[in-house]
């Protein structure tokens, strides 16, 4: 599984870093980003979470 962060619609909420800071942290803009890629398997459950909880919709999984 891959994550990426569609920065146009991240609004820096930083929620997605709260529940999975093992694939995402805030960048100098203040906007996620999804640093570790492929997710660790033990992250994906977390990953997922991340991308539901998103009030942006920002995070992809694929």
């Amino acid at each position: 599984m891959y994550a990426t962060v569609n920065q146009a619609d991240c609004i820096g909420c930083g929620s997605c870093e709260a529940v999975c800071p093992e694939v995402f942290r805030m960048n100098d803009q203040g906007l996620a980003e999804a640093y570790t890629n492929p997710v660790p398997p033990e992250a994906e459950e977390s990953a997922k979470e991340a991308a539901q909880m998103c009030p942006g919709e920002a995070i992809v999984l694929e």
